[in-house]
This record gives structure tokens, sequence and C-alpha cells, in this order.
């Protein structure tokens, strides 16, 4: 089996209604999309901060800024299509109880929760950019880390989103002076104890970085801690569904995994790994 969890049915950039992306034809061209790639269940969760409700967790700028729709339509709307239902949720520290409020009340399939910011300030957002602020790469990467084994610990999630995100801009920005799998350990542990799902992700093949998350070593500590994975492309628009899945396929192959996640109303269970189809 091949799955796509993780991807939004309207890109991140300005002037990208609900109205407009919503809407059954776009969802089917996702559905094709799929089809042809493979993928035999396919999944939107969209960014928990573009709805109201979320304001309620967290009243960032950013997340102020972006605040417009309703999540029980978005949950709605999604209930009357194929896809799974699932919410890319970030983990912000000190706001758990708000954060599982919001989340129990929605009948998700599935929760993936993602680190974008550090303190007030994100790794992967120009306009918000950490690195204006704390040029230090070690102390960047220690305390991504550090949010990201809260994330995991956190129990709110199901699947943990590009685990390594910081890396995103590959040689546009600092690299820690210490190896990376310093910074890599309190996650692996945290992945560990708490059995979360470890999504492997080709969007980090779009972007600077040029790689698929999580890098091979933090993935080989995973495995070695027996974790779980999941796969995803982080698609923003149809045709990234399944980007390079054979890359990813690959990849795990390499690792030795075997089995992927399946999720229906929050429980999780294990299936085959497929082949990907490549595409001419």
């Amino acid at each position: 089996m091949l799955t796509d969890y993780h991807l939004h049915l309207r890109p991140d950039d300005p002037g990208t209604p609900s109205e407009r992306f919503f809407t059954r034809e776009n969802v089917d061209r996702y559905l094709a999309a799929a089809r042809d790639a493979g993928i035999e269940e396919l999944g939107v969760s969209e960014h928990v901060y573009r709805f109201t409700q979320a304001l309620d967790v967290w009243r960032h700028p950013f997340w102020e800024e972006q605040a417009r729709d309703d999540l029980d339509a978005y949950c709605e709307f999604v209930r009357e299509t194929p896809l799974r239902l699932g919410i890319e949720c970030d983990f912000v520290p000190g706001a758990e109880d708000r954060t599982a409020t919001l989340l129990e009340a929605r009948d998700f399939d599935y929760v993936v929760g993602s680190v974008h910011f550090v303190g007030e300030a994100a790794v992967d957002h120009e306009g918000w950019d950490v690195w204006d602020r704390k040029g230090d790469a070690d102390e960047v990467w220690r305390r991504y880390f550090d949010a990201l084994a809260e994330c995991a610990r956190s129990g709110l999630f199901d699947v943990l989103a590009h685990p390594d995100l910081v890396k995103v801009w590959g040689a546009g920005r600092p690299m820690p002076e210490r190896d990376p799998r310093h910074f890599y350990e309190p996650a692996v542990e945290a992945i560990a104890e708490s059995g979360i799902a470890v999504e492997v992700s080709t969007a980090g093949l779009r972007k600077p970085v040029g790689e698929i998350y999580p890098a091979r070593a933090f993935a080989e500590m995973c495995v070695e801690a027996g974790a779980v994975f999941a796969l995803s492309s982080d698609a923003h628009h149809p045709e990234h569904v399944g980007f390079r899945y054979e890359d990813a396929v690959g990849f795990l192959g390499e690792l030795g995994v075997e089995e992927i996640c399946v999720f229906e109303a929050r429980q999780r269970r294990q299936a085959p790994l497929g082949a990907a189809v490549r595409e001419d």
C-alpha cells in the first residue's frame, strides 16, 4: 500500500480562499493524481492556523493574519468526500490542554503534529525567520529538536511531520558545528517512548535542501529505536501528490522498513509498503 496523508487542498500563497479550493472538483483532481501515482489512501491535513478556532490555542501574529476559516465547516466538507480527514497542527509549548480540546472535539482520522516555530520565530518562513533573530545554528537546532521531542511526547498527535524541517534551507542557512545526530537524540528518544509515527516526506526534495525528511542518519536512528513510519508528500497542488515516491519507497527499503502506517478514526494499523509508480 501507498498513502499520502499530509497534503493540502490549497496553496500557502496569498489569495487562496477556501471557497476556491475546498470544492469537489479540486478533490477530484487530487484523487486522480493519487490514482496515477498508485496511492490507495489519500487524506487531507490543512494547516490548523488557517482556522479561527486555532486562535484559542495561540495568538501569534502570523496565526492572527492567517485564521479566516471555520474548522467545523472544513471537517464537514472533507467528510463528504472519499478523503481521510486530518489536520496539520503545530505543537505550541504550554498550550497542550487547549490543543487537546480543539482536536478532541472533531472526528479526525489522524492528526499530523509539526514544529515550525522556535519561540516566536519560524524555521521555514522568511517573514518570521529564526535566523534573523538567532544566528547560532547549534542553538537553533538544539531548540528545534527539543521542541520536536516535546511534540512527540505530548500525546496529541499521530504522525510527526517533516521531522527535521530545520534543514529546509540547506546551504542557504548556517549548519551546526556539531554532528546532527547529537541534536536528533532527544527527539528519537521521545519517538521511541511515545510510539508516534515518523513521517517520511518527499517535500524536502522540492525545497532548497533537496533531500527527503528525515535525513538518513535520523531515519536510521528511528529504525534502531523501533519507530514506525508514515508516507506523505506534503502536496499543496495536485501535481505534487505522490511526488518522487520512488525515492521515498527506495529510501524506506534501504532502511529495512517493510510496512507503513494507515489511519482511520485515530486508530493505526500497519500495511505492507507498496511499490511506487514511476511517471515516464
